[in-house]
């Protein structure tokens, strides 16, 4: 077998609650990416998004890996990490400067020094920022702004989505994966990724709330206008919903999550009243036959205590009314009969189950919410690579800053 160069292969690392997932990507001839490799290993080392068992973490990350470079028949060196965890935290700020070029024409160095400006908010020595996402910039007075080089003005203001975590959280996440033997090219916040891979163009533009519910944590992320306004993560997610099942029907947590998975319904009236679950018993005791109403009735409130938490997040921001174009929920929770609805009776929009889109090769295999971030992360990072490619074609072009900030969701700002 041939195998093809690792530069050719991008790879998203979703290092999550529950799971850990590989993809490995190559873009396409006609744009897009092609998944050639698939891999996932149940993930042991993580509480709530942040690593607490590096041993456990490395190796899922070995045998997700390993797993995806098997499909692929190649064998990679680096990846694109998604973060979570109740650390993140996301602001937006603002940043002015006067325009210094000649004839007044904006340059890339203004819009450089702009960004760094933005950027300069007050940060504890234990937080760092991992994304500075322009929304849009001002010259003079005409804002709106997407791409400011080139116009003429006296006055540059950009308006920014700062992202930031907790310096050791990060850290660990990209210890973890240095330790199964890869580099880490990027850490990416993991609602970025998969807003990436779920949305349509005309979503993003309009206003939209993605709701990624997994295993330990529900991220959130709410576009307008082709930029980030608002990022969240909170502590909660289907193993919570898990927990509930186990100590509600007295199951042992491994039969709490099948039940979960085979026969969960997060609404409890699309239920038929006569529908009957075997629920195993603890102990070594007989199992039990409950109708499947009683098991709704446990998931309900914990779904809607999520989606109203998110609500919540939304008014908080100041951002209740901004999502236009409705929900879009991923994540492996999203699998789950009459979660779409029930979303739809708390957020009173149209919500629809977002899956990875514009992917081929193996777009069976990833077309489900539960791959959303890992293909979001490597589509993030294919797009990263052009990039960085295009700017050292071009002697240099942006400034090492400004591609950090434009290297992911470039073509959305």
């Amino acid at each position: 077998m041939k195998r093809a160069r690792p530069t050719e292969h991008v790879v998203g690392l979703d290092v999550g609650t529950t799971k850990i997932c590989a993809v490995i990507a190559r873009p396409a001839a006609a744009g897009g990416l092609d998944v050639v490799g698939v891999g996932t290993a149940p993930s042991r080392g993580l509480r709530r998004g942040v690593v607490v068992n590096i041993d456990s973490t490395v190796e899922a990350i070995k045998a997700a890996v390993a797993e995806a470079e098997q499909m692929a028949g190649v064998e990679v060196a680096g990846v694109y990490a998604g973060v979570a965890g109740g650390h993140i935290k996301g602001v937006n700020s603002r940043g002015v400067v006067a325009v210094s070029g000649k004839d007044r024409e904006v340059s890339e160095a203004d819009v450089e020094r702009v960004v760094e400006a933005a950027r300069a908010i007050n940060l504890p020595q234990d937080r760092e920022i991992i994304h500075v996402l322009p929304q849009n910039f001002t010259v003079d007075d005409g804002d709106g702004v997407r791409e400011p080089v080139g116009m003429s003005g006296v006055r540059l203001e950009v308006e920014v989505h700062i992202v930031t975590a907790a310096v050791t959280s990060v850290q660990n996440v990209v210890r973890s994966v240095n330790r199964a033997g890869l580099a880490v090219h990027d850490v990416v916040l993991e609602p970025l990724a998969s807003a990436e891979a779920v949305l349509h163009e005309d979503e993003k533009e309009l206003g939209v709330l993605v709701i990624d519910i997994g295993g330990g944590t529900t991220d959130l992320a709410l576009l307008r206008g082709g930029a980030v306004w608002h990022t969240a993560i909170l502590p909660l997610g289907g193993d919570h919903i898990t927990n509930d099942i186990a100590i509600g029907l007295r199951t042992p947590m491994a039969d709490a999550e099948d039940l979960k998975k085979r026969y969960g319904c997060a609404l409890t009236a699309l239920v038929p009243a006569e529908e009957t679950v075997d629920v195993p018993s603890v102990g070594g005791r007989k199992p039990r036959q409950l109708s499947r109403q009683v098991l709704s009735e446990i998931i309900q409130p914990r779904v809607e205590e999520i989606f109203t938490l998110v609500a919540r997040e939304l008014g908080r921001a100041g951002f209740q009314d901004a999502a236009t174009a409705g929900v879009v929920v991923t994540g492996g929770t999203a699998l789950m009969e009459g979660v779409v609805e029930l979303a739809e009776a708390v957020f009173d929009q149209p919500v629809r189950r977002g899956v990875p889109r514009g992917v081929g090769g193996l777009a069976d295999v990833v077309g489900s919410p539960v791959y959303a971030t890992a293909v979001g992360l490597a589509a993030g990072g294919a797009r990263a690579r052009a990039q960085g490619e295009a700017g050292v074609a071009a002697g240099g072009g942006l400034g090492g800053l400004l591609r950090r900030v434009a290297a992911f969701f470039s073509d959305i700002f």
